[in-house]
């Protein structure tokens, strides 16, 4: 079970480093907008980012490794007849905290680009960009997806 999590997020992995357009559409109906990548940064800029990105994306390669065991286990759980609806809901519960935990981690990860560009990099800048294609679709078009509470099953009548 380990292992096909760890091919699964391997595969997925190179879908990280590369992003499939030119980094550019309009935003706010003005000027072009750019992923920090594809701005003219100073040698030192683009090392700090780089740093900056390789540490994000261990981190959250352990939280999507984590997150994926999590909903197998879910799955389980739901298909298991006598699993008792405490421990689904413990279950999605665990679940939840990941994802937030992913969506801090995500966050902090803007808060940090953002304080390498100067504010003429940051008038040209699209945070949203800054993720892979699948976020966007999972979560709407920002990073931070939907700003609507995460559903949880309902109490126990």
């Amino acid at each position: 079970m380990l292992i096909l999590c760890s091919l699964l997020i391997f595969a997925a992995s190179p879908s990280f480093s590369q992003h499939s357009g030119m980094g550019m559409r309009k935003w706010r109906g003005e000027n072009p907008c750019w992923r920090a990548s594809d701005l003219d940064l100073s040698q030192e800029q683009r090392r700090n980012l780089e740093l900056i990105q390789q540490a994000y994306f261990r981190e959250i390669q352990l939280l999507r490794t984590q997150l994926f065991a999590k909903r197998l286990e879910l799955r389980e759980l739901l298909v298991s007849p006598p699993t008792k609806v405490e421990s689904i809901r413990a279950k999605n519960s665990e679940i939840n905290e990941l994802e937030l935990k992913q969506e801090e981690r995500s966050v902090e990860y803007l808060i940090k680009v953002r304080g390498l560009l100067t504010p003429e990099q940051l008038q040209q800048w699209c945070p949203e960009q800054e993720f892979p294609p699948f976020r966007q679709m999972r979560y709407g078009t920002g990073p931070m997806g939907p700003m609507v509470p995460r559903k949880t099953f309902p109490p126990p009548e």
